[in-house]
């Protein structure tokens, strides 16, 4: 049975703090629960991108302010390797709003797909309405303010997502906040029957172990994509044993990078490496 709790930056965000009580005194009535809070959310731009952060200078989000729908970053980029399996997904969900780059580029190149895009802070959803051009809610795009853990452990969404990105930071960077087996295992539970989840690890942290041995634990088959960026590692997991033809899928990212101008040919190299290694 699934454990089910809050991510770490909404728990420990909404704890009341310590009791007021003291020893032979009678304890006072609870105070309501605090609502969340989090970090300032802050932009800066060079070069013509606008990055978003979370009052730190890690970079959680990078739009070119002149191709708005267009995927800046490397390891976002990755995080869309799943076209490589399923070229006509009916329902693409991202945990973790960011700049909504992946949930604009889905809902603009899959106009037969579900996009439902699921972040926790509000300020982000309102600056990416207002500062990163996410498309507003429709019969086929919705965003959910709430959190990743409540979405993905409802059990009437079993089943029902075919393509999962998983990019949940807060403004430490130190990993991502939802890691444990019983996490992953619900984003297996509520994958379609050959779902595919990617998600953004860091190589060089602590975490990235920890969050291999979940999803081996959940998923079966996990493969790794060369490290981007500042340590940035994406992480396919497949619901299933996919049957993995190289030569099929260098054909496939022939046909990705002329539709998209996105760099699939990449991706194959790296599960290629991967699955020699």
């Amino acid at each position: 049975m699934l454990i089910k709790r809050k991510s770490i930056e909404a728990e420990g965000n909404t704890k009341a703090g310590p009791e007021k009580a003291r020893r032979g005194k009678p304890a006072a009535t609870p105070a309501a629960p605090r609502k969340p809070k989090f970090a300032p959310v802050t932009l800066s731009e060079e070069e013509g991108v606008r990055y978003l952060h979370f009052g730190t200078e890690w970079v959680q989000g990078a739009m070119r302010i002149r191709k708005p729908d267009w995927i800046e970053l490397e390891y976002a980029q990755q995080m869309m390797a799943w076209m490589l399996f399923n070229p006509a997904p009916q329902h693409i969900v991202q945990l973790g709003l960011g700049t909504g780059a992946l949930s604009k580029f889905s809902y603009r190149n899959f106009p037969g797909a579900q996009v439902t895009a699921v972040e926790l802070n509000p300020s982000v959803i309102a600056i990416c309405d207002s500062m990163f051009k996410l498309p507003p809610a429709d019969d086929r795009l919705t965003v959910l303010e709430m959190d990743a853990m409540d979405f993905i452990t409802d059990s009437a969404r079993h089943g029902s997502i075919d393509a999962l990105q998983v990019d949940l930071y807060d403004a430490t960077a130190r990993g991502p906040v939802l890691d444990t087996p019983e996490f992953y295992r619900a984003c297996y539970d509520s994958l379609s029957e050959h779902g595919i989840m990617t998600v953004n690890l860091f190589g060089d942290h602590p975490s990235y172990a920890k969050n291999l041995k979940a999803m081996t634990f959940a998923f079966d088959t996990v493969i790794s994509l060369p490290e981007v960026h500042d340590g940035n590692v994406v992480a396919i997991a497949f619901k299933g044993n996919p049957h993995i033809d190289i030569p099929a899928l260098y054909e496939r990212a022939t046909e990705i990078n002329t539709e998209t101008k996105l760099p699939a040919k990449s991706w194959v190299n790296g599960i290629k490496h991967a699955l020699n290694a």
